[in-house]
């Protein structure tokens, strides 16, 4: 269903002159493969090669493009020399230099007595003029080609400029015009070009500033990306919100039997959610809101009060953890708030046994267990719920989203919280999910102290020790978090394996050992241990980022903290306090700090916003990496850098919106047009969803 004009874009690079099965295989790692793909690979430099002085006039550390005789051939007796080339002109003599040469090749690229334009960087070695390996030696006829500002590409290992360039520049000869997808009088206003032309642009820069993120040719293509990304979630939303929901209203008497049950009082933002999640659910369309709060923000309080509405209402309620440990600390903080409202809860995990497994499987089908907490055990073909009316799923950019569809189908037009303690910005956000519902949960529960943050260089790593030595003679329980599994060559970072066996010798039976590769019963093992103070200190990776809940643990040491992320460090520190203990977190850094990693440690001392620090991380290190796009579900920008785009984002987000109000199937010519973008940038699942819908 692909229209007919952009069949030329959907070719396999290797139809593109000079791109044979091998380049075709690097091409494909570097952009993808197919032809459209390298029409979104932007030149990231440029290199002037109009400089044309003579050879006298030639400087030093310059690119100059040089016309020149070839006089003679040097031929080095030993591999180890390198090949010599001499030219001329009537001002001087030119050196070409190759090291590894051929002579075969270089006496059919440079024949003596012919005429070379040659364009390189300048040396000048013992009063010579020099070049080494020039990147231009064409005949004279030629001269033109090479004298131009060329465009530079990201490469991979084992592809030069040349093939790149020659086949990038195909690929936009081969793009069509196509009809305008812009609305027209935003066009005018920004004085863009076509689409067409703003993609011939965007890879001819002619100076530096045509780079920049808005450089109009390029600001016009971020935008199209943008515009493609929005309405396709638009139209999926859109076909989503169509399916009639339920209206899942409650009494109130268990949420008040709960909140009755509690030593301390809801936060004002707790409060809020539960009423904006609660009208939610009393509409007839389905709900899709996202519940964000920090480390600690009460957000399982709140996802329980949305699944006893359920409950009140006769309905059924699940939440889906990405791991085992996790759904069972869930389990274990609402289990007690759900006996006191009388609630029938389950636990369903993939390690279950076959008695308790029935059972849980029993009640859920036959209605009489209104609350289950799991992993996504939750989504296999063997459970089937009576009545599902809500279905929430914590830290979802861990789950694939056919794992949140298959849990959403277990009901008819079941609602959907998503809960996470990553801050999204705003702007992500906006990319992630169009104009996607949020709660947020800005407070910390009642109690809560701020945490000492400090920035520690790791040659003070034996002080960092004694101190800890100090804090665990008082009872404290410590987290020390590393890099690295186990030693690598590549990159020397503290592992977890060395870590623990210093700190084993000098605490012996003091010290546990948590990573990803360790199976899940030790795992679950040292947790305990850890928890219940039969072990002091916990050395782990980042495995305990997310979920890990143990209020007596007051110190966090991350090593080398200037290799993580903001977000991440944010979510480490977050495993501290949690009780109403004083709670300190060490960060050590290897010396000399770059300037980003600098800025980084300097944010995660000044705050424990969350949200700030989750603007600040996007600021620093561009939407691409924030999240680690492949396994968040978020959009992948080639173009849009969302750091520079906020603004084209949200006129993307608007203009989306108006096109569904008024032509939600895309009929008309310009939603016509639409249809080609959303096909040019893989968006082809919305279109789907229009022919499904």
């Amino acid at each position: 269903m692909r229209p007919q004009s952009l069949t030329p874009l959907f070719a396999q690079v290797t139809a593109l002159p000079g791109i044979g099965p091998r380049l075709g295989k690097l091409v494909e790692k570097l952009a993808g493969p197919l032809v459209v793909d390298l029409l979104w690979h932007l030149p990231f430099a440029v290199i002037d090669r109009r400089n044309a002085p003579d050879v006298a006039g030639a400087k030093a550390g310059e690119v100059a493009t040089l016309t020149v005789v070839v006089d003679e051939h040097l031929v080095p007796h030993s591999p180890r020399q390198p090949y010599r080339v001499w030219c001329s002109d009537e001002t001087g003599r030119l050196c070409l230099t190759y090291f590894n040469g051929r002579e075969d090749y270089l006496r059919k690229l440079l024949p003596p007595g012919e005429t070379r334009v040659v364009s390189g960087k300048v040396e000048i070695y013992q009063g010579e003029v020099q070049m080494t390996h020039p990147d231009h030696v064409v005949p004279l006829e030629q001269r033109e080609t090479v004298l131009r500002v060329e465009p530079v590409y990201g490469l991979t290992a084992g592809l030069t400029q040349r093939p790149v360039q020659k086949a990038i520049a195909a690929a936009v000869e081969r793009a069509p015009e196509l009809p305008e997808w812009q609305d027209a009088a935003y066009l005018a206003r920004q004085r863009w070009q076509s689409w067409h032309s703003a993609l011939a642009r965007a890879h001819a820069p002619a100076e530096e500033s045509d780079l920049s993120p808005i450089h109009p040719a390029r600001a016009r293509l971020a935008f199209d990306e943008l515009l493609a990304s929005q309405l396709a979630i638009a139209l999926v939303r859109h076909h989503n919100r169509t399916l009639a929901g339920h209206a899942t209203e409650g009494d109130g008497r268990l949420r008040k039997a709960v909140l009755a049950s509690l030593p301390f009082d809801l936060t004002a933002s707790q409060k809020t959610a539960v009423e904006e999640i609660a009208t939610d659910m009393s509409k007839a369309e389905r709900m899709i809101r996202l519940l964000q709060g920090d480390v600690g923000s009460g957000k399982t309080l709140v996802a329980l009060l949305a699944m006893l509405i359920c409950a009140e209402a006769g309905a059924q309620a699940a939440l889906m953890a990405p791991t085992e440990l996790l759904a069972r600390q869930h389990h274990a903080t609402i289990a007690p708030l759900a006996a006191a409202a009388g609630v029938r809860l389950a636990l369903l995990t993939g390690r279950d046994g076959q008695k308790q497994k029935k059972e849980t499987l029993q009640g859920l089908s036959d209605g009489t267990i209104h609350l289950v907490v799991g992993t996504h055990a939750l989504v296999q073909e063997d459970v089937e719920f009576a009545d599902l009316a809500l279905a929430v799923v914590d830290e979802q950019h861990r789950f694939g989203v056919h794992q949140r569809m298959a849990l959403s189908s277990k009901g008819y037009a079941v609602d959907l919280l998503v809960m996470t303690a990553t801050p999204i910005p705003r702007t992500l956000m906006l990319a992630a999910y169009g104009d996607l519902d949020v709660s947020k949960l800005t407070e910390k529960p009642a109690g809560r102290q701020p945490i000492d943050t400090r920035t520690i260089p790791l040659e003070r790593i034996g002080e960092v020790a004694q101190g800890v030595g100090r804090q665990i003679a008082t009872g404290a329980r410590v987290y020390w978090v590393c890099p690295l599994i186990e030693e690598s060559e590549e990159i020397d970072l503290a592992n977890v394996e060395e870590r623990f066996r210093l700190l084993s010798e000098r605490f012996p039976g003091k010290v546990g050992l948590l990573h990803g590769r360790l199976k899940s019963a030790e795992r679950e093992a040292t947790m305990a241990a850890f928890a219940d103070g039969r072990l002091s200190i916990l050395v782990a990776t980042t495995v305990i980022e997310v979920g890990v809940d143990v209020s007596a643990a007051t110190v966090m040491v991350i090593e080398h903290a200037e290799r993580f992320g903001l977000a991440q460090l944010h979510q480490l520190r977050g495993r501290v306090g949690r009780g109403s203990a004083k709670s300190t977190c060490l960060l050590l850094y290897a010396q000399p700090l770059g300037e980003t990693a600098k800025a980084r440690l300097a944010i995660m001392r000044e705050t424990e916003d969350g949200f700030r620090i989750a603007e600040e991380d996007l600021r620093l290190r561009g939407a691409g990496e924030l999240l680690g796009t492949r396994q968040s579900g978020l959009p992948d920008m080639r173009l849009a850098d969302l750091a520079a785009h906020g603004e084209l984002l949200q006129a993307a987000r608007d203009d989306a919106r108006l096109v569904i109000d008024r032509d939600p199937d895309l009929q008309s010519e310009r939603g016509k047009a639409l249809r080609a973008l959303l096909y040019m940038f893989r968006r082809d699942d919305a279109v789907r969803t229009l022919r499904a819908g």
